[in-house]
């Protein structure tokens, strides 16, 4: 059985906690330190992206509308100031984001040797047990955990608790990791049954390209085989069977994970980055940042549990793209190909983790000190984005917090390994 990352990477820190080590006086390491503080002293609770429909107000309606959904949720989310306080939005903790923390804890633990963060990581991995959806066959991710409008839709809106793979994939990472750092194998025993999420709830289905799964389970069970497909949450699904392919041995999930990423390196563009969906005419977002970085990262994360050359061509020319047209020099996210703006926190974490998985520190280190400049507002407290003309300086828990603490997490494990 072989580790989500080198064993010896994330055993658990044998030496004198108070002994010196370059890390701790690493400003970067201060502030994940920091960042995870301040999600620890809120529980891991908070606002997040597109949460609108957990107002107060909206839950009070005797009807649903559609068209009020939207307006609710859309002015919520895009307004330059946090309205959520007027409309009564509901805080909580995210599924995805409690997994995105308990990771970050487990690396400041690996760095670090300090116990709390031990004890931090196994209770939200315990709450990702317990927090799974139990219809839904295999171990599976909660869902966002608000209700969902979405722009295409004339129907109600998502309820919240519906399970996808983005979610699951995160969690299930969490769970391989915790497994090895907090010797709890029973971890590992859960995440394996993700993969009976995968092939049956997503309706894992064979194309002329490759393979390919829903995003949700809510779209599995009503898929025909046909598109549109989310492209980099098919990323996301071929490395969770990678990852477990790896960890338990077993090369008929690495088969089926390739053959995802077979179909998702197919539909790169000449320019060498992907359009949102297959086909892109099926969503508004075009070749935006952070989503991108997802399917590079699978690329990266195939690479290195397989040692395999099969994407290289591919890899190459994502990773070209996305350092030219999705960043800039100094470090600062592009949103997609053709729009500086906003240049958002999302987007500036997930180029930290991406180039630091592909071995360049220079530059993920240049993309740290970019949103320390641009986005920390002191404290562990990251804001949301900076507008061409203003910053909406208001903090949202998963969008915000977690995926900074993880970003500097990877980057300084990276950087420095473990004690």
């Amino acid at each position: 059985m072989s580790s989500i990352r080198a064993t010896n990477e994330y055993a658990p820190p044998t030496n004198d906690a108070d002994e010196p080590h370059e890390v701790d006086t690493d400003p970067v390491f201060r502030r994940c330190q920091a960042t995870l503080a301040y999600a620890r002293e809120r529980e891991y609770v908070g606002w997040d992206y597109a949460d609108g429909l957990s107002s107060a107000y909206i839950k009070r309606l005797p009807f649903e509308s559609k068209l009020l959904n939207l307006v609710v949720q859309e002015s919520i989310k895009r307004a330059p100031i946090n309205l959520r306080p007027y409309f009564r939005v509901e805080t909580k903790r995210n599924y995805k984001g409690a997994a995105l923390f308990a990771m970050a804890n487990l690396d400041v633990y690996a760095l670090s040797g300090e116990q709390r963060y031990a004890r931090e990581a196994r209770e939200l991995v315990e709450w990702l047990r317990e927090a799974d959806n139990d219809w839904c066959d295999g171990f599976c991710g909660g869902g966002h955990r608000h209700p969902l409008q979405d722009l295409s839709s004339d129907g109600a809106s998502t309820p919240g608790e519906v399970s996808g793979i983005v979610s699951t994939s995160y969690a299930v990472q969490a769970l391989l990791q915790a497994a090895d750092v907090l010797e709890a194998p029973e971890y590992a025993d859960l995440a394996r049954t993700a993969t009976e999420f995968v092939f049956e709830e997503l309706a894992y289905t064979d194309r002329e390209t490759g393979a390919c799964i829903a995003y949700t389970a809510a779209n599995g069970s009503s898929n025909d085989g046909s598109p549109p497909y989310t492209l980099n949450a098919n990323a996301l699904g071929a490395r969770l069977l990678l990852e477990l392919a790896a960890y338990f041995d077993e090369p008929q999930w690495r088969e089926a994970g390739e053959k995802i990423l077979d179909y998702v390196a197919a539909k790169q563009t000449a320019t060498g980055g992907w359009m949102y969906t297959d086909p892109p005419t099926a969503s508004h977002l075009s070749m935006d940042n952070f989503h991108n970085g997802f399917i590079v990262e699978s690329l990266l994360r195939h690479r290195e549990l397989t040692d395999s050359k099969r994407y290289e061509t591919t890899l190459e020319r994502a990773l070209s793209f996305y350092r030219s047209e999705l960043f800039e020099e100094d470090g600062a996210p592009n949103w997609d190909e053709s729009s500086a703006y906003p240049r958002d926190v999302h987007a500036a974490a997930q180029g930290i983790i991406t180039f630091t998985e592909a071995g360049d520190l220079e530059f993920a280190r240049r993309i740290v000190e970019w949103t320390t400049d641009a986005l920390y507002a002191g404290d562990g407290q990251f804001y949301y984005q900076q507008r061409r003309f203003y910053t909406k300086r208001f903090t949202l828990m998963r969008w915000c917090q977690a995926w900074m603490a993880y970003a500097l997490s990877t980057y300084m494990r990276a950087r420095y390994g473990p004690l």
